[in-house]
């Protein structure tokens, strides 16, 4: 079995450009091969300093490199059936972004091609699970040593939102990480979503309704909220309140130091999710890579991919209608139990 991973970065936006630099700076066992962009330029500003990487256009070009034996696809969304099934026909390891793709049905065939592939080859980049706070968390649920976990409590809060950014998106971009930490913590399968529109911020643009609260339903009956607020002004805050019979743990509150001086007192807030996770990103790669070298996956499967890719969708079903909608999900396959 290979020692090193050769990846292929497939996008050298934002998140691939970040990805690109941490295989080549922190990473072990990873080199970057090459990197593919629609921009050309783009492409070739990314791997400057990399040694024997190259810049290609196309996807195609980098999987049938023989020097390429791994994928790590950074694309926008709606880009990523392709090139995984691509990918899977190739049998190589593959590190795909959020969303597998971006509606169930589509995952779906992603999860049926891997089935027929007879072993997992795609890790989803659901991050949090890699956070120091988050893990603990998830150590203490599992431990029962508070007794079971009754409720969820989740605020996710963004200091402004891209131009562009959706009624939709604060589901499919935002509350689609609190669907994989509840299905994270829980074990369980999210079984309902309903969403609330209460009072709109003025800061939200025209056509997006800004907060909403998202009430959450697992099969064993615990309860989760969410708090969406992605014009918050004043940080990027990501934070949750488990309540257990025994107690209540907290994570995700603000960083660094508390300072009081002059009558005043205060701290810091994370201005970007870049920031917040940045670490835990580290560790995602990382777990990625030794998994790979070992013929396995370190984090979330395809099965998770597709399983909130359908929570996704009732929350967007919600969303316009206000009521409870039920999470459809087809038989799990042998191959992800």
């Amino acid at each position: 079995m290979t020692k090193t991973l050769r990846v292929a970065v497939i996008g050298a936006g934002r998140m691939g450009a970040d990805h690109i630099q941490r295989l080549n700076t922190r990473i072990r066992g990873a080199e970057v091969a090459a990197v593919v962009d629609v921009d050309l330029a783009r492409a070739q500003a990314a791997i400057e300093g990399i040694p024997g990487a190259v810049a290609l256009a196309d996807a195609d070009e980098a999987l049938s490199n023989g020097d390429v034996n791994a994928v790590l696809i950074a694309t926008p969304g709606f880009l990523h059936e392709d090139i995984l099934f691509k990918a899977l026909a190739k049998d190589i390891p593959i590190l795909c972004e959020k969303p597998l793709t971006p509606d169930a049905e589509s995952a779906w065939r992603i999860v049926q091609a891997e089935e027929k592939l007879g072993h997992q080859r795609i890790q989803v980049g659901f991050m949090r699970r890699f956070d120091a706070e988050y893990a603990a968390l998830g150590n203490i649920i599992r431990s029962s040593e508070l007794g079971e976990l009754l409720m969820l409590h989740h605020q996710h809060r963004n200091p402004t939102t891209p131009a562009g950014f959706t009624n939709e998106m604060l589901i499919n971009d935002s509350v689609v990480h609190e669907f994989d930490a509840i299905r994270y913590f829980t074990g369980e399968e999210i079984t309902s979503v309903q969403v609330r529109l209460g009072k709109a911020t003025r800061n939200a643009p025209a056509g997006q309704h800004d907060p909403q609260h998202v009430l959450i339903e697992t099969e064993s009956g615990v309860l989760a909220d969410v708090e969406i607020f992605v014009n918050a002004k004043f940080g990027y805050q990501v934070a949750t309140q488990a309540s257990f019979e025994d107690g209540i743990v907290s994570i995700g509150g603000d960083t660094g130091p508390s300072t009081l001086s002059n009558g005043r007192w205060g701290g810091s807030v994370t201005p970007g999710f870049e920031e917040r996770f940045g670490a835990a990103y580290d560790v995602e790669i990382q777990s990625w890579v030794d998994a790979a070298l070992r013929g396995e996956i370190g984090g979330p499967t395809a099965w998770d991919g597709y399983a909130t890719a359908a929570c996704c969708e009732a929350g967007v079903e919600a969303q316009k209608n206000g009521e409870k909608v039920a999470v459809k999900l087809n038989a799990k396959p042998a191959l992800y139990r």
